[in-house]
């Protein structure tokens, strides 16, 4: 029996909990891989063609890996999972559908991200049960303030319907602050992020089972954007705990 066969057995054989990852760079991670060690975990998986593969960086390469001043990267996801995965001695799964540079508008429903990230959820529901949604998304909203003003009740719109087409209503959401260190001329982005930040709170005292993440004391890479590798590490291990704080599919043994 060669080891894909062997790899799929296992995989059936036990429950593999799975998480999309949604939202802009910052989520798909620009990380340096040097800076860091590397999270090795066997029971931390990602979705490669459509089967479970062990977790490795970059989980999310949607950019050049090797080269370029924006390539794809050390992410939080890895640092979650890893975290999740030891905290409740199961299999996590990593559903990489974050792209760089998007704006909110183009993950509505009906848009290519959303179809991509529902397609791909949907796959993965295959041989695993969705168990969480992880957003990182608003640089690329905040140089516009109409953008930054209608937020919410996008977000909202977008949201409400990836749960309901995922079958997944009761799974937790958890959204990542930006940076309050990014340059407020950058890209004319930073003098909007505080306001950002106050609508992912906003947002989730009126979406159940949502929880927002701290950015603060996280430092960012020297293009003055995106959160370096140590970052990255400790940010994923606050989504963890904030997901941790809301989910309660461990403790019912589902």
């Amino acid at each position: 029996m060669n080891d894909l066969i062997k790899d799929g057995l296992r995989e059936q054989e036990e429950p593999i909990y799975s998480f999309l990852l949604i939202g802009q760079s910052n989520m798909a991670g620009r990380g340096e891989f040097t800076d860091v060690e590397p999270i090795k975990n066997k029971n931390c998986r990602m979705l490669r063609m459509g089967r479970w593969q062990t977790m490795s960086e970059p989980i999310n390469p949607d950019r050049a890996i090797l080269s370029g001043l924006y390539h794809s990267g050390v992410c939080l996801a890895a640092s979650f999972a890893d975290a999740v995965a030891k905290a409740n001695a199961c299999k996590v799964g990593l559903i990489p559908c974050a792209d760089g540079g998007t704006r909110l508008n183009q993950w509505m429903p009906g848009e290519i991200l959303y179809d991509h990230a529902v397609m791909m959820t949907k796959l993965a529901l295959r041989t695993s049960k969705l168990a969480g949604i992880l957003w990182h998304q608003g640089e690329s909203d905040c140089n516009n303030q109409e953008l930054v003003d209608s937020y919410k009740d996008r977000f909202l719109t977008m949201i409400t319907s990836l749960r309901r087409d995922l079958g997944a209503e009761a799974v937790p959401v958890i959204i990542g602050e930006l940076s309050e260190l990014i340059d407020p001329e950058h890209y004319g982005r930073g003098v909007r992020i505080p306001q950002m930040n106050e609508n992912f709170h906003a947002i989730a005292k009126e979406l159940p089972l949502c929880s927002v993440v701290s950015s603060k004391g996280l430092t960012l890479k020297a293009d003055g954007i995106h959160f370096d590798s140590v970052s990255l590490r400790e940010f994923g291990l606050r989504y963890a705990k904030a997901y941790e704080g809301l989910s309660t599919i461990f403790q019912k043994g589902e």
